[in-house]
């Protein structure tokens, strides 16, 4: 099993180039399902959890093909069964994306309960009832989900909770039904609008992404489109972070800013100098150690969840006393356990770690529990003295591009190590 080898104390300084959000592109590769024809997509990045549902997409019988530039074109004319099997869908939640597309556009699904990240409980009962409210037919056995259907009908869906997956399903499925949809406490992350705006292109009529009300008049049918997805706001803020532990300076290119308004206000309360382009951001730390920050996460456009773990660890070396809270898993902190063995002084309090920063951490091996935590224990190990070694990194595979060669370029001591190898600790 691979690892990643890092032996900390490099300060990162240069430019980096952002690939397209993982979250964006998984539910618009779904969508690819509901057109009468070939979609384009383009800024993809070269992700696993890309190539799962590429897979799983292939199984189905779609036909794709893949360009130098990670261009692809998925066609469902092809398709041949609406089977999502349990061995693919296990690895990855976001396989529960396909579920809405294609009960709309052929009126069965059979899908498997899904799996993922060990973050805590993410019921898929919202995606069930609101696909029965559209009118779906919906069983629950040996572990899958049997849909069936004539056509959906619009209807009025109110969501329990803020869920992103299941306001992306049910957006999907209510922009073939019959009549008008609307999507009461729906998501707001800008994934969902990517997505809504996807839609369009392919002659869907939906408004209101962006907000808590979307609304959905259903057509006939949808046209394959060329699109292309928005950068990945997650990868811009954990380079962003990484930099601001490391006392270092970045410019983070091909980038959304407006979309990280939350975490660019807490990396200039840590002390960061931070400028700001169209589509670019640039950071630096003038060599000083970052200043503690408190932060609760919280649906968008509150701080991200997804930016947990990473603010974690910059408390962890910066001066001072933060607090991290976390409001949307239950079960998200397994990092702590982790960065603890590399002498972060953290302690946890219910749903928040408080952290009283120390000068520097010292590596250790350490061991990934789900992506996002993964990315902290990199960015830990790049402030640590001595070799960190992180096991499990099809973790961060899933959802970074290329990870270490991007942080070698800025200046990071890090490679790809297969198998056992010894560690000498500073």
């Amino acid at each position: 099993m691979e690892r990643l080898l890092i032996r900390g104390g490099n300060s990162l300084d240069g430019d980096i180039r952002i690939s397209g959000a993982k979250n964006a592109a998984l539910p618009i590769m779904a969508g690819t399902l509901l057109a009468d024809g070939p979609s384009v997509i383009g800024n993809i990045p070269d992700l696993h959890d890309i190539t799962t549902t590429m897979e799983l997409l292939g199984r189905m019988g779609v036909r794709l093909t893949v360009d130098e530039r990670m261009r692809v074109e998925i066609d469902p004319r092809s398709l041949t069964n609406c089977h999502a099997p349990y061995e693919m869908v296990k690895t990855m939640r976001a396989s529960i994306l396909v579920l809405g597309p294609l009960l709309a556009r052929y009126g069965e699904a059979d899908v498997s309960l899904p799996g993922g990240c060990a973050i805590g409980t993410r019921p898929v009962n919202l995606h069930v009832e609101g696909l029965r409210a559209l009118g779906a037919e919906i069983s629950v056995e040996n572990g899958y989900i049997r849909a069936r259907c004539s056509r959906l009908k619009g209807a009025r869906l109110v969501m329990d909770l803020v869920t992103v997956t299941g306001t992306e399903n049910l957006m999907m499925a209510a922009a073939l039904a019959d009549g008008t949809s609307v999507i009461e406490n729906a998501a707001r992350e800008p994934e969902v609008v990517d997505l809504a705006n996807y839609l369009n292109a392919m002659g869907a009529k939906i408004s209101g992404a962006g907000t808590d009300t979307i609304t959905v008049e259903g057509v006939e049918r949808m046209q394959g489109a060329h699109y292309d997805v928005l950068p990945d706001r997650i990868e811009t803020g954990t380079f962003l972070v990484a930099a601001a532990m490391t006392r270092g300076r970045i410019r983070v290119k091909n980038t959304a800013p407006p979309l990280l308004d939350s975490l660019i206000a807490k990396l200039r309360d840590c002390g960061a100098d931070i400028a700001i382009g169209d589509d670019w951001i640039a950071l630096d730390m003038d060599g000083r150690r970052p200043k503690a920050v408190n932060v609760r996460t919280a649906p968008y456009p509150a701080f991200p969840t997804d930016m947990q773990a990473q603010l974690c660890a910059l408390n962890a070396v910066a001066d001072g006393v933060g607090m991290v809270t976390e409001t949307v898993f239950e079960n998200r902190f397994m990092h702590i356990l982790e960065i603890q063995r590399m002498g972060a002084e953290v302690k946890l309090e219910g749903h928040t770690a408080i952290s009283t920063g120390v000068e520097y951490l010292t590596g250790a091996p350490v061991m990934a529990t789900d992506l996002r935590a993964s990315a902290s224990l990199v960015l830990a190990g790049l402030v640590a003295k001595g070799d960190t070694l992180v096991d499990r990194i099809y973790h961060i595979d899933r959802g970074y591009e290329c990870i270490e060669e991007k942080l070698a370029q800025l200046g990071a001591d890090i490679r790809r190590m297969p198998g056992e190898l010894a560690v000498n600790h500073a």
